[in-house]
């Protein structure tokens, strides 16, 4: 079994909405999932858009890499995500973070993800499943790449129990998705 960490974004529409949608279907097309809090984080790169809603999850399973990033992305448009230009605005944005201890450089997949030490929207939420967690690409851990950067603004939108219930709450999770706390 893979245990796989994924970066959830959403910056248009209702984005705890997008991002539970987006969780749900996570687990329904590749196995059960953990969630992060959600955290709101300004944007990178064209930043005349609106603020980002971010997440992780936890996902284990027998998927491959490829696999995993051909279903995201399927995940992606069904939530209604159409990719215009680079850091578009988008109502849902899925990105593998870590597979496993696996390093690939094949386009058009990279994993670990090739900014994750540099994106603090990816690393707070990825810090709460273990700040012990190590990047492979790296071999440092979660923690320390964060303790690297810079304090950036952010604000708690939801947290990961709040989240959790919302999810619970939605059905057709019942028993797919779990908290990390």
């Amino acid at each position: 079994m893979n245990h796989v960490y994924l970066g959830l974004g959403s910056n248009l529409g209702d984005k705890v909405y997008n991002l539970t949608r987006g969780v749900a279907l996570i687990s329904e097309q590749l196995g059960a999932v953990e969630v992060s809090s959600i955290y709101e984080t300004t944007p990178l790169g064209f930043s005349i858009q609106p603020g980002f809603f971010n997440a992780a999850c936890r996902l284990r399973t027998r998927a491959n890499p490829f696999e995993v990033m051909d279903a995201i992305r399927k995940i992606e448009y069904a939530v209604g995500r159409h990719r215009t230009f680079v850091n578009a605005p988008r109502t849902l944005d899925v990105d593998i973070l870590v597979f496993g201890s696996l390093v690939i450089d094949t386009p058009p997949l990279a994993v670990p993800h090739p900014r994750l030490a540099e994106r603090s929207f990816a690393l707070v939420p990825l810090a709460e499943f273990g700040p012990r967690l190590v990047h492979p690409g790296l071999g440092v851990s979660i923690a320390e790449l964060l303790s690297r950067l810079p304090d950036e603004p952010r604000r708690i939108v939801m947290t990961l129990r709040a989240w959790n219930q919302s999810l619970m709450e939605g059905g057709s999770m019942l028993g797919m998705v779990s908290s990390i706390a």
